[in-house]
């Protein structure tokens, strides 16, 4: 299982939302680029990296960030926010990201994303669902919508969609566990898709149920940074 330490971007800074609430927003780090190579030091090699104005704006805005992280570190950096159009497809690719998190234009232009993943090839992308119980938001999580997250994955993944990250925004940075049963679901239904769960790991305990589950990856944000998991044990626990 794959460990993937988040940093989310706001304002240049490395920040945590709880529940997906922008007026939740904590500031944790002034300068993300020095996360990522605490994480590289550590010995993770993976990075969930989101720009959290992007999001909200509507088109990637932290373009210097993501610049410095591919410049100075070796992370395999997943990128999400705001991307909207082809343009900032191959400006991230160009940049070296290893794939695009595509979430609120797979449901508003879903035949957007199906004509990036037939061109760009689908080990570039993933689709980001965020989702209140099974039903998935959008535009950095402010907009609820009646798409089920169930539909939504079936639809891509007839198309060679490969990656899905599903976050439980009821869940995120609540710190109270990760909605196991709904990856297990995930799974169960769509067995071929690289499930990332993502929302309330908060120990161990909550990525050894995950690992058991069969999911292909976890991101970790604020139990990083509240200090409830330690890199080293990340690090162990990779290792395992």
């Amino acid at each position: 299982m794959r460990i993937v330490p988040a940093i989310d971007i706001i304002d240049g800074k490395c920040v945590r939302l709880t529940q997906g609430d922008y007026g939740k927003k904590k500031v944790y780090r002034e300068d993300p680029v020095e996360v990522a190579l605490e994480f590289q030091d550590a010995d993770l090699d993976c990075l969930h990296l989101v720009d959290l104005d992007g999001a909200r704006k509507g088109h990637v805005v932290n373009w210097e960030i993501v610049r410095d992280i591919q410049e100075k570190t070796a992370l395999s950096v997943d990128f999400g926010g705001g991307v909207q159009t082809e343009a900032e497809v191959e400006e991230l690719l160009d940049l070296g990201v290893h794939q695009i998190n595509v979430g609120s234009l797979a449901v508003k232009e879903p035949e957007t994303f199906s004509k990036w993943l037939k061109k760009y090839g689908t080990e570039n992308f993933i689709l980001s669902a965020d989702v209140k119980g099974e039903n998935v938001a959008i535009n950095g999580w402010l907009e609820d919508t009646k798409f089920r997250l169930f539909d939504l994955a079936a639809r891509f993944e007839a198309e060679g969609l490969e990656y899905l990250t599903c976050t439980d925004i009821t869940n995120d940075g609540m710190l109270e566990g990760p909605n196991i049963g709904l990856y297990k679901k995930l799974i169960n239904r769509f067995p071929r898709l690289k499930i990332v769960a993502s929302g309330g790991v908060s120990s161990l305990d909550d990525l050894k149920e995950l690992k058991y589950a069969k999911v292909y990856g976890v991101i970790i944000g604020k139990a990083i940074y509240e200090g409830k998991l330690s890199l080293d044990e990340l690090k162990s626990f990779q290792k395992s």
